[in-house]
């Protein structure tokens, strides 16, 4: 595997010909990047949502080319306030083109999950979320071991 890091792990995207597929498993993400809207969103404070306007700018530019940008996010209930807080702020990613699903936790074998949140480009090509200790994303660890890929692949089925 290799460590895909900011301009490497965005080609993915310009890479990819159909479809970038995002699983998230995790019911908090404490990032610092999001640490100040987060706590914005806890106190109902207005937000400008500018931290979020590269990623959406990046979505807009992926999915305008025709490919497709799901994220799938399995989530415990009830809520965590992390969960509300991203399902806030969900509504920019369908905006810039995104598909965003939730599916309870409860709904799906654990053993059916993969402890770690992953992206799947065209059903090739498959980077595993990397994160600091410090929480914030450092990366995604690529393959395109078809064994691994068609695992990733029947989570994602």
């Amino acid at each position: 595997m290799l460590l895909a890091q900011h301009d490497a792990f965005l080609r993915l995207f310009h890479d990819a010909k159909r479809e970038a597929f995002h699983l998230e498993v995790r019911d908090t993400y404490e990032t610092p990047e999001e640490s100040e809207p987060f706590r914005k969103f806890m106190a109902n404070e207005p937000d400008d949502y500018g931290w979020f306007q590269p990623w959406l700018t990046h979505v807009r530019e992926t999915t305008s080319r025709g490919v497709v940008v799901l994220r799938a996010r399995v989530v415990s209930e009830p809520h965590t306030d992390y969960t509300r807080f991203a399902r806030a702020v969900a509504r920019f990613n369908v905006e810039a083109g995104e598909d965003v699903r939730y599916l309870p936790r409860n709904l799906i074998n654990a053993d059916e999950l993969t402890a770690d949140d992953w992206w799947l480009f065209d059903d090739a090509v498959l980077g595993f979320t990397v994160f600091e200790p410090s929480g914030r994303w450092a990366g995604a660890a690529v393959t395109t071991d078809p064994r691994i890929v068609e695992y990733a692949r029947e989570v994602k089925e």
